[in-house]
Order: structure tokens, then sequence, then C-alpha cells
């Protein structure tokens, strides 16, 4: 049984890594050979794994993804990940932290998430292959006055490529519907205040229109109410509590917003379909 700790683990780049920047070609097959990348942790940078041979299997979110060639996938810093293993596997991964990508492609990487594994054509893998040996090298020269900053472009470069792979698949349009504009704002709003905000009508506030209006244009655009998101995101995160840390359900519970645990509860059966005690021992004990 692996050991959990109070918080969720968090791989940090090396020691040493000062512009936040790694990126390497790797050759593998069998089990990975660290534990800090078999067990579940997340990461303290953005992640893309480019497979340009074999299979990577992976676990992001209490899903498991086999990653074929010739493919890319990205993971997000708030998705809890770990490698199962390898079959005669040929990638180049890269990690880079939030401050060194450029804010549009920040932006966009967070209106992404969560993404899976999206398979490249021939002449795609090739431009995204060339380019990121071009930052390999870069990554090498590190006698350059300008080291970090040819290397931050260099990698803000590539992942403009990725993005823009992610984007044609989604086929998202340069002149987005004013339901998918407002949708896009709700479920930012949404990332970054779901432990406090559980009320459709509160998002609604804080984008200036109705509530009606806003679970109008959100239907419309995911097939689903703002209740949905708001239920799906908050049990998200408490399965993620629940298998990689120690906290009791009723510190979770608190943590995601509920004073009430009876509450937080019915919720997570609602959703699930069993309890949050169920949900751990199934996935952990």
């Amino acid at each position: 049984m692996r050991k959990k700790s109070k918080h969720i683990p968090v791989n940090t780049l090396p020691s040493g890594i000062r512009e936040g920047i790694i990126i390497a070609s790797t050759s593998f097959n069998g089990l990975p050979d660290a534990q800090e990348v078999a067990r579940p942790h997340r990461d303290n940078g953005h992640i893309f794994i480019l497979q340009e041979k074999g299979t990577t299997h992976i676990e992001i979110d209490f899903q498991t993804h086999r990653i074929e060639a010739s493919s890319i996938i990205y993971i997000h810093p708030d998705q809890i990940h770990r490698v199962i293993s390898f079959e005669n596997a040929k990638f180049t991964s890269w990690i880079i932290t939030s401050e060194n990508l450029l804010p549009e492609n920040l932006k966009l990487l967070a209106e992404l998430t969560p993404v899976n594994a999206l398979t490249l054509n021939t002449e795609t893998l090739s431009i995204l292959s060339e380019t990121a040996s071009l930052c390999i090298q870069f990554s090498e020269r590190k006698q350059e006055k300008l080291f970090n900053s040819i290397l931050k472009e260099s990698c803000n470069t590539l992942i403009t490529l990725v993005i823009s792979q992610y984007l044609a698949q989604s086929k998202t349009t340069e002149n987005p519907s004013r339901f998918e504009t407002i949708t896009k704002s709700f479920k930012s709003l949404l990332e970054h205040d779901f432990t406090t905000v559980k009320s459709p009508g509160e998002y609604a506030n804080s984008l200036n229109i109705s509530t009606p209006y806003l679970n109008e244009c959100v239907k419309n655009t995911t097939g689903h109410p703002v209740s949905y998101h708001i239920q799906q995101r908050v049990v998200l995160e408490a399965k993620r509590l629940l298998c990689h840390s120690d906290k009791s359900i009723k510190e979770i519970a608190g943590q995601l917003g509920y004073d009430d645990y009876a509450y937080f509860t019915r919720l997570f059966v609602k959703v699930t379909r069993m309890t949050p005690l169920t949900f751990r021992t199934r996935n952990f004990g």
C-alpha cells in the first residue's frame, strides 16, 4: 500500500534548473524507474509529452490514457497524474513553469484543460519534433549571454504550435458566439472560485447577467447547466484529496467550502453514486 501524506505530493523541477524549463528526448520500455513519477502527484509546471514511437500508459485524474505514436498530450499543474508503464516508447517531454509561459499561452492552456492525447499527422509530428529538437539544443547552450530568453521564447513557440493543434481539433473559431464567450468566462471564474462560490446566481452576478441567461449560455454550449459544472468541479477536487491525501472527509468538506459535512456527503453520492468513504476505500484501500 502506498503511503499518503497530508497534502497531495508536488514534484518540483530539479535544483539548478534556474530558468524553470526542462526539455529532453527519452526512450523507455517497461515500468518507470523513478518513484516520483510512478506515484500520483502534481508538478509545479505545465507538462507536454510528444509521443514519437511506441506507447506510454499514464493515469490523469482517475482516467487511464494510452498515448500512442504519433500524438501529443498536455497536463495542467492542477491535474494529478502518474506514469504506469512504457512500451518501446520514444518521446520528447518538457515542463515549463507558469511564470515562463507567455500570458496568452497561459490563458489558452487554462481554457483547454482537461484534454486527451491528440493524434498528429506526419507533417505536424515532423514540425513539432524538429522544433522540440531545436529547443533541446538551445537548452544545452548555457554559455549564451541570453540563454534564458532564448530557451523561454523557443519553448513558447513550441507550446503555441501545440495549442494551435488542440484549438484546430476543438473547432474553436476566431469569432466565438456570445454563448461561447460567456461560457468560457464562467468556466474561468469556476476554476478560481469553486471552493467558495457554489451558487449559479453568484456567478451570473459576477458576469453582470441574469441566472437564466447564464444557464442558457452554458447549457447551449456544453449540454449541461451551470449547477452540473459546479458540482463536477467540486467532486473532482474531492476525489483528488480522498485518494491522494490523508485528510479526513470532514477536513476535505471544509477545504471545499462545506461546513455541513452531511450536505457534502449527499452531493458526493449524487454525483458518484457512492459515499466519499467508499470511493476512498475502492481507490486506495
